[in-house]
């Protein structure tokens, strides 16, 4: 009798039964052996016992070099979080030739789906407009636009052009936008590829009228949205921070919203949940409040689970994986992740 490859699933703050449909779940358990801890972490004597024979190890479990060393049959490590954290040894795996991967593109489209909304929403005060009706404070007509624009044709500025960026970009097609894109980490090819114009971050921030920061947090750009950047955006100008807030200096952004000069829609915070004191709940009529949810949809969490098994059985076969995102060690070592909360 063949032996089955260990599967070790590790999974929290992910569950299976959030990341896996019924179908998935049994690919899943077709794929071999599994040890799966839900309830709490495994602990590192576990760990340490399994890992010498474990073939896919699925989770956020730490992973030193000297735990590397001994993993000699493992093939991948899949973190279902879809963060690349800082518990990876990443240079220690590609010697080995183990593959570290992420469904990664799993919150893409739930994500610029929301974004493209918000954006909307921002644009032709559609909300408002809402809150001002139930409150019997309604204007008519065009004295009930004062202030906002036609969202069709505004100039669009995209900070962060990974897969999030590239899904949005994909559904403001029809709506015939100009798109400057800021991204230091991609040539300028792959940026026009998606008839995008590449820019300067100044450039992006004062010559767009709505602007969406979709960057990931990396050692060099934690808060890089200070003061003199977000002063440069136009007076009505739209913020839209759907990626990690530490990108943002998050009281200088509060400042500026207090001030009535921009608009934004915010579905990341430097705390989560947000205190009931934090200074963004001012409640300024011109903030969008979301509580990091555009991409808490049971769609996208399936999504993580396809992905994963899918490359899962692709890797076990000694073939290379196609859906997840695979963590290279000079940028992987840049990047700030932390957990997200359980979803």
């Amino acid at each position: 009798m063949i032996d089955q490859p260990l599967v070790v699933v590790d999974p929290l703050p992910r569950t299976l039964d959030s990341i896996c449909d019924p179908q998935t779940r049994q690919r899943l358990e077709r794929l071999g052996r599994l040890v799966v801890s839900e309830e709490h972490p495994l602990e590192d004597a576990e760990i340490d016992r399994l890992i010498p024979e474990a073939s896919l190890l699925i989770g956020q479990t730490a992973m030193p070099r000297a735990r590397i060393e001994r993993a000699v049959k493992l093939k991948a490590i899949f973190n279902v979080e879809t963060n690349f954290l800082p518990n990876v040894e990443y240079q220690a795996c590609q010697e080995r030739g183990i593959w570290v991967l992420s469904p990664t593109a799993a919150f893409a489209t739930a994500v610029a789906e929301s974004a493209l909304a918000m954006a909307i929403d921002l644009a032709r005060g559609i909300s408002a407009a809402d809150r001002a009706f139930r409150a019997g404070r309604e204007r008519y007509g065009l004295a009930g636009n004062e202030g906002f624009f036609q969202f069709s044709g505004a100039t669009v500025g995209i900070i962060g052009f990974g897969e999030l960026g590239r899904a949005l970009r994909a559904l403001l097609v029809p709506f015939r936008n100009p798109v400057l894109v800021h991204d230091p980490w991609l040539p300028d090819e792959l940026v026009r590829a998606h008839n995008c114009r590449p820019a300067p971050l100044d450039e992006v921030l004062s010559g767009s009228r709505l602007v969406f920061v979709l960057a990931s947090v990396t050692a060099a750009n934690q808060g890089f949205l200070g003061r003199r950047e977000l002063a440069l955006l136009q007076d009505g100008a739209a913020l839209l921070l759907l990626s990690r807030a530490a990108v943002v200096d998050f009281p200088e952004l509060v400042g500026e919203l207090r001030s009535g000069r921009i608009r934004a829609a915010i579905d990341v915070f430097p705390e989560e949940p947000v205190p009931r004191d934090a200074p963004i709940r001012f409640g300024g009529e011109n903030v969008l409040y979301s509580a990091h949810r555009t991409g808490g949809m049971r769609e996208a969490l399936e999504l993580i689970g396809r992905m994963t098994v899918a490359d899962a059985e692709l890797v076990l076969r000694g073939l290379p994986p196609q859906l997840c995102r695979r963590a290279d060690p000079a940028l992987a070592s840049q990047l700030r992740s932390k957990p997200v909360a359980k979803t």
